[in-house]
Order: structure tokens, then sequence, then C-alpha cells
């Protein structure tokens, strides 16, 4: 998989933490497979989304995938900027339902599924943010990550594939 060089850089490196999270990311199969074949449909531009579940001390829990649009226009190929008034919607629909947004994922275009500096600045605690590496129009991995207790770094999170 190509690796472009600042992902071995310094600043690169530094938003990853090299303890591993305790909690794991459970996720049906075909949730999974709609994060990828979206990560493919949007390329060579980044796409992203928000995870619809619930957190308990095991983890992450995914209900729901809800493609967002990405808004930026002048860097897309390697920036995302979420849409307010989508995660506002998806947000007010939620209410009450006993399901909440629980984290936000996106791809990284001809790059591996590691978190970037940009990611970690705009990470909250307790979300998950799965990455989908699309090589020339594939989806060729998908990594999990969240916040470590610090909020200096990333952590792995383990993908658990549930049953759909």
């Amino acid at each position: 998989m190509y690796e472009p060089d600042r992902f071995r850089s310094p600043e690169y490196l530094a938003v990853l933490d090299d303890k591993a999270a305790d909690a794991v990311f459970n996720i049906a199969s075909d949730k999974l497979e709609i994060m990828r074949k979206s990560a493919e449909a949007g390329y060579p531009l980044e796409i992203c989304g928000l995870l619809v579940g619930s957190l308990n001390d095991a983890g992450w829990v995914i209900h729901d995938i809800r493609p967002v649009a990405n808004l930026n226009e002048e860097r897309a190929a390697d920036r995302f900027q979420l849409d307010p008034a989508g995660y506002q919607a998806i947000d007010r629909e939620l209410r009450g339902t006993g399901v909440e947004i629980i984290g936000v994922y996106h791809s990284h275009p001809d790059c591996p599924a590691k978190p970037s500096p940009t990611d970690l600045e705009s990470a909250w605690e307790g979300f998950a943010y799965p990455i989908i590496s699309v090589c020339d129009g594939k989806a060729v991995d998908i990594c999990c990550w969240s916040v470590n207790d610090s909020a200096a770094a990333f952590q792995n999170i383990e993908i658990k594939e549930i049953a759909s």
C-alpha cells in the first residue's frame, strides 16, 4: 500500500499512541461494506459520515451508518469538513430513540488508514473514528481509532465484525 512520506514524519507519528484501546468497535459486516462502497464511490475525494449507535463498557456498538456531505471544496482530496447541518439533522432525528451519534468515519484516498494531525485537531473524546484507505478507487484497509485519555493521540481500536 502506498504511504506518502508525511505519514512517516514526526508530526504524523506523534498522533499515534502505541497502546491500543481496551474497548472494541462492534459493527455488522454490511455496515462496514456500506462505508467501503461509499469511500470507493467518492474516490478520489474524501467522504465522511456519522456512526449511530451506543457506547458501553465493552466499546462502541454501531447500529447505523449515515453519510454526510464533505463541504471542503478546496482540499477535498485530503481533507473533509463534515456538514454541520447534516450532523444537526441526524442528531435531532435520534433524540429519544436510545441511540446517538458516537463517531465519524472518513476516507483517505491513496493514503493509509491512519489518522493525521488534522484528524486529531477535530477529534472528540469518546467518539470512534474509522478511516477507510482507498487506493486507485478500491477500499484496501479500514482501521478504527479513538482519542486516548490525555486527548494527545489516537489509540487503535479493534474492529469486531458482528452478524448483520
